[in-house]
């Protein structure tokens, strides 16, 4: 079984891409971020000709969640569901073929001590109270997305560059170790070599001088993490006309 995670950065203007991509890596199970379109919007019609069911928690301009798997997935939730007034659209769960699979995209944070970074660390609080308090972490379980944070220095490029940065302050990291405090081990952490990263900036040649993070993460329950055989990143999806941003991550489970 093979499962993606890859931040499309708007799915209207990567969809081409996407569905070249699926036909040629057949993932079974992609977990999207940053649709930038709402439910409405969102192409199943063409990702269903592709062989994708699509399970989709939407937003106009920004955010946007979705999970595509052959098989249909089964027993949706959007959202963190604690918050009626947190409308931002960043997570959606669902079941396909027995693993309980997350798409995530946690905020960006914009500065240090803004209120923007508070709203991503009480959001990294509420998921973690979501996932010891709701699901079975006992079972096989796959929280994948956009995290916005590199959690350790062999994840950054240049970590003096990052290092008072929402991306790789030191605050980002505990907040994502004690994410894994829930019981969930980084895939990419354990499989990937130092200095293998998933997102690099459109400006200043980053992608070509490899000047990246690695934010996009695969965090699997123990279970499923004994299961996991390879992680990749794809980088030649960075490349080209009109990438995203970021690449995406795969993991191969047998």
């Amino acid at each position: 079984m093979l499962i993606a995670t890859w931040n499309v950065n708007s799915i209207r203007a990567r969809l081409p891409r996407l569905l070249a991509w699926l036909q040629k890596r057949q993932p079974d199970v992609v977990c999207l971020q940053e649709l930038k379109v709402e439910e409405a919007a969102f192409p199943f019609a063409e990702l269903a000709a592709a062989g994708y069911h699509a399970a989709v928690c939407g937003q106009k301009t920004w955010h946007g969640v979705a999970i595509l798997a052959r098989s249909e997935p089964r027993a949706v939730r959007r959202g963190l569901d604690d918050d009626p007034h947190d409308s931002q659209a960043r997570l959606i769960a669902a079941t396909v073929d027995g693993i309980r699979i997350f798409s995530a995209y946690v905020p960006n944070g914009s500065t240090v001590g803004s209120d923007k970074y508070l709203y991503k660390r009480g959001w990294l609080t509420r998921l973690g109270r979501r996932l010891r308090l709701q699901e079975d972490l006992g079972q096989p379980l796959l929280l994948a997305g956009d995290f916005n944070i590199a959690p350790q220095e062999r994840d950054v490029h240049n970590p003096r560059q990052w290092e008072d940065s929402v991306l790789y302050h030191p605050q980002m990291r505990q907040d994502f170790q004690e994410l894994l405090a829930c019981g969930l081990i980084d895939l990419g952490g354990s499989h990937l070599p130092a200095g293998t990263y998933s997102w690099w900036d459109y400006r200043q040649l980053s992608f070509p001088r490899n000047d990246g993070l690695r934010l996009d993460h695969l965090l699997a329950t123990p279970m499923l993490t004994s299961r996991c055989t390879e992680v990749l990143v794809d980088r030649d999806e960075r490349k080209g006309d009109t990438p995203s941003d970021h690449a995406p991550v795969l993991a191969r489970f047998f």
